[in-house]
């Protein structure tokens, strides 16, 4: 009883599987798994062509390309070149205008950070406060040294009480 049990289980497990696979065998569509065309400085010959469909003209020019190659004139070796690349390698390593919009938009950008901090200063931030005037901070010092204020190590360690000045 047990036995027929496991055989029954099994022969599920198995069909299950059998049918799973067959089911996902479809799944997969060539386009998405095919190699595409990529013009690349690091990778100046790619894996496919860059025109996959020739018209008749550039067909009867591969034709003639399996001749002598005398034969053939530069304007026909450049459309021969333009069938396999898009660009040449120089074109690839040819210096772009990309950098002027970088960086104009990372001036625009700071100058508007520039704004918003003018602003904020102007009508967000109340007045300094008084502690942090020069006479205001010369007290407090004056009074946390009267206190011997962390006399070890800390901030009276570091002034000479006998000279009245700071220690070198």
């Amino acid at each position: 009883m047990l036995s027929s049990r496991v055989l029954r289980l099994v022969g599920r497990r198995a069909l299950s599987t059998s049918a799973c696979l067959q089911g996902h065998g479809s799944v997969a569509i060539p386009g998405y798994s095919s190699p595409k065309y990529h013009d690349h400085r690091a990778v100046p010959l790619p894996e496919v062509a860059f025109l996959d469909n020739l018209t008749p003209e550039l067909k009867a020019l591969k034709d003639k390309e399996k001749g002598q190659w005398m034969s053939l004139s530069a304007q026909e070796k450049v459309q021969l070149y333009r069938i396999k690349f898009n660009q040449t390698y120089a074109n690839m390593n040819k210096k772009s205008n990309e950098w002027k919009t970088a960086l104009g938009g990372t001036l625009i950008f700071i100058g508007l950070t520039a704004l918003i901090i003018v602003w904020q200063r102007e009508h967000v931030f109340g007045e300094i406060p008084h502690t942090l005037s020069d006479e205001w901070i010369a007290k407090q010092t004056k009074r946390m040294l009267d206190m011997r204020i962390d006399p070890v190590e800390g901030f009276s360690a570091k002034w000479d009480y006998a000279k009245n000045e700071w220690k070198k």
